[in-house]
């Protein structure tokens, strides 16, 4: 893997709970899972539900923007898909990240696990230096699904 490559995704992954982890780290492919048709064991009590078609479709949704950021190069797009507004400085670094790293494609594993107001979404990195998959977190906050941070 190119030097500039892993070194903007160690910077990633070191900000995992901020915005930088999640830009290169993302892209949906296929449909949901099919709900399951077998009922839970009577002998457990959960007190967790089954997310919701909407939940599922909205991070199906935000990785796939994530993903079309990450290869477009895109920091401008990416940071509007953050749950905080990030700094000029912060995208602007992310920026020239992915400009070293030269061009990428990232796919999406399988379909995102929702869990909650969380999820998670492995995501399939490709560059002329290797590939590296990393699991990606999402968040849902005041109703909207984004990249924590």
């Amino acid at each position: 893997m190119n030097r500039a490559l892993a070194a903007g995704l160690v910077l990633l992954g070191v900000a995992g709970a901020g915005v930088v982890l999640g830009l290169l780290l993302v892209a949906p492919s296929g449909s949901p899972p099919a709900p399951s048709t077998s009922a839970p064991p009577p002998t457990r009590a959960s007190t967790s539900t089954a997310p919701s078609a909407v939940d599922t479709a909205a991070v199906n949704v935000l990785a796939r923007a994530i993903v079309d950021a990450i290869t477009a190069h895109d920091s401008g797009a990416f940071g509007k898909l953050t749950c905080r507004p990030q700094s000029a400085e912060a995208l602007a670094g992310l920026q020239r990240t992915w400009d070293a790293a030269g061009p990428v494609t990232a796919t999406l594993r399988e379909p995102p696990e929702v869990r909650g107001e969380s999820a998670t979404a492995k995501v399939h990195v490709e560059a002329a230096g290797g590939t590296k998959d990393t699991p990606f977190p999402l968040h849902k906050e005041n109703g909207r699904w984004c990249v924590p941070g």
